[in-house]
């Protein structure tokens, strides 16, 4: 890990304005930074566990409620065989609720998705593939930089842009080292903000056909700049998409930047607000942080099934 070239030593594609990292891991690499999640990053992850506690860091598979982003709730039917009875999902979205947008999630106009690779997705096609991820599943030291407490003047239901400023001055604040192999988890507040919504405020979100609102990473190259050079493994947010919505299309997206240029996985929607008050109560802002993703093969994304062991 410490051997990693910086980001302004990737190669560059001059037209999209970023670097890239497709040829780091080697060819026909599947797994991006989550290379990062060695055994001994994992084995030194599980030392972080004082109590064993766990803390789960992902919302039913319901919530948001309504989905965001025109999806469609899943439906749920039982039905009995016997003396057994089985469930069924029809209409699910594995992006729906807590996820991990995986690797085919963001194509980099015409040089294609992570690694250069230019066929479309397909069911069952197993290049860059979210059931790579599940083999091992993301388990490594998670660091929550809880952006919310320390920014309290943002209002995280309105588009606003997150800075690497704002993150080294929470990191800075709360005297949080940020490592390679790192899960960077990220409180902007959303999540608690939207709880504390009507229904009528949630249904207007839902609604909302510009794209909705939310603080979140700021979208420019300096931020794709700031995670490489950490040499995170993957981040993860409580907002609907880790970046700020809706954007500016003249700065660019940030999941094209992390996911289809430098294969940085995303997380988004996941639940840090029980995990920040006992990480605050004990004074410290890193745990084990463990998520298996469906083995969905040819799948695009995957919920969360999070949890933090503390």
């Amino acid at each position: 890990m410490t051997a990693l070239p910086k980001y302004s030593e990737l190669p560059r594609l001059d037209d999209v304005g970023s670097h890239h990292a497709w040829d780091v891991f080697g060819p026909g690499d599947e797994l991006g930074t989550l290379n990062l999640l060695d055994a001994e990053a994992v084995r030194h992850a599980t030392g972080l566990v004082r109590t064993g506690e766990r803390v789960g860091i992902s919302l039913p598979l319901d919530q948001p409620d309504p989905p965001l982003f025109r999806r469609e709730p899943f439906q749920h039917t039982v039905k009995r065989i016997g003396s057994m009875w089985d469930d069924r999902l029809d209409s699910f979205f594995p992006q729906c609720s807590t996820q991990w947008d995986g690797f085919r999630h963001h194509r980099v106009r015409q040089h294609g998705f992570y690694g250069g690779v230019l066929d479309d997705p397909a069911p069952g096609n197993p290049r860059l593939s979210i059931h790579h991820w599940a083999r091992a599943g993301i388990l490594g030291r998670g660091v929550l930089l809880d952006v919310a407490a320390h920014l309290p003047g943002v209002d995280p239901l309105s588009e606003h842009s997150i800075t690497p400023d704002d993150l080294r001055a929470v990191a800075s604040a709360q005297g949080t080292e940020i490592r390679p192999g790192d899960i960077l988890c990220l409180r902007t507040g959303w999540l608690a903000a939207y709880r504390a919504l009507e229904p009528e405020g949630k249904a207007a979100i839902a609604a909302e056909k510009a794209g909705l609102s939310s603080a979140g990473l700021a979208a420019d190259e300096s931020t794709a700049e700031l995670l490489w050079d950490w040499h995170i493994a993957a981040v993860s947010a409580d907002n609907p998409a880790v970046e700020v919505t809706p954007g500016d299309a003249a700065v660019g997206s940030l999941h094209r930047r992390l996911l289809g240029l430098l294969g940085i996985p995303l997380g988004e929607l996941f639940d840090f607000d029980e995990l920040a008050t006992r990480l605050a109560a004990e004074s410290r802002s890193e745990f084990l942080f463990v998520s298996v993703p469906l083995a969905v093969p040819g799948g695009l994304g995957s919920p969360g099934n999070a949890v933090a062991v503390l």
